[in-house]
């Protein structure tokens, strides 16, 4: 997979199961069929929720439309529980309730908490800010109406996963300059909260790891088709001028990622403006390590990791 850089960046075992789930891409691929290929990609990697879950697909209003979501509450819940609001990855043109069900329930099985996963609207047929828009749709719909199936609204937390995790950045980054609603801890899980220049990963990196730096760029490209929103602190929150204020965050990251470096840097700056911040990386991981979790022990100890750091900040 890393060519010759098998030596230098050895891979962690458990990422293997990734490596050989993948098929190759032909050039010219229809936005449709790379979402088929996605979707594929992530069904050779899932398993069903267990049945101590009820699951339950339904819309919530939203700024610009119903914005479909997937609800995942423990059977034998307490009377409320608290709340994940989970985001899925797939650069935020690819993936669905689907291609993240796994992931999903796997919080939700983990923490004890309700979770609800946003089938948010993708790029290229719907640029920034429409899919970050669904997003924060659904937690304004939980936070103000998520008592009536049993979520506390005093504990709301939110996660991510790739271009998830950057969406769950600018939540938090809108939730502080909106005075609310109040989120518990964000967790930005090999994501970003936007690019930065000269990053050492994304040449390290850039090929032969799954997510290549060429791919990323092609990513936010299409979402912000018109040139990136620079100075807007919710769509670029690494670069806004006043991070103060923000919820206790987890960046987790792959040690074998582009995007790693812009991750950290996020970590960084977060530290710097005050907030509490627990900062992991996953070593010899790549991008996805958490779809690896059912068969790799370390993949399942890092996702445990997210969950516990998720769970500490419910109670």
């Amino acid at each position: 997979m890393a060519g010759d850089d098998d030596r230098r960046f050895p891979l962690h075992p458990d990422m293997m199961v990734l490596v050989d789930a993948r098929r190759p891409t032909p050039p010219g691929q229809s936005v449709q069929a790379q979402r088929d290929s996605w979707n594929a990609y992530a069904a050779r990697l899932a398993q069903p929720h267990p049945d101590t879950l009820d699951v339950t697909d339904t819309s919530v209003p939203g700024m610009e439309r119903d914005v479909p979501v997937r609800i995942y509450r423990p059977k034998t819940p307490a009377a409320v529980t608290p709340c994940m609001i989970y985001l899925h990855g797939g650069g935020y043109m690819l993936g669905d309730l689907d291609s993240s069900d796994s992931i999903a329930w796997g919080f939700a099985v983990e923490t004890g908490a309700t979770v609800i996963s946003v089938d948010y609207r993708l790029t290229p047929e719907h640029p920034w800010p429409a899919g970050f828009n669904d997003c924060w749709s659904v937690l304004v719909w939980a936070a103000e109406q998520g008592a009536a199936i049993g979520i506390d609204p005093d504990r709301l937390v939110i996660g991510g996963d790739s271009a998830g995790g950057r969406f769950a950045a600018s939540l938090s980054q809108k939730a502080k300059i909106e005075g609310g609603p109040k989120i518990r801890a964000q967790a930005v899980i090999y994501a970003n909260a936007g690019p930065i220049p000269n990053a050492g990963s994304m040449v390290d990196f850039a090929t032969g790891f799954g997510l290549t730096a060429a791919r990323t760029t092609e990513f936010g490209e299409l979402l912000f088709p018109d040139g990136p929103w620079l100075d807007d602190p919710v769509a670029f929150p690494v670069l806004a001028d006043d991070l103060t204020g923000l919820p206790p965050t987890l960046v987790h990251m792959a040690e074998y990622d582009p995007i790693r470096d812009a991750g950290r840097a996020y970590a960084a700056k977060l530290a710097l403006a005050g907030n509490d911040v627990t900062v992991r990386t996953a070593r010899g991981m790549i991008h996805g390590f958490m779809r690896a979790r059912f068969t790799g022990a370390q993949a399942a100890a890092e996702h445990k990791f997210i969950c516990d750091f998720l769970a500490s900040h419910m109670v």
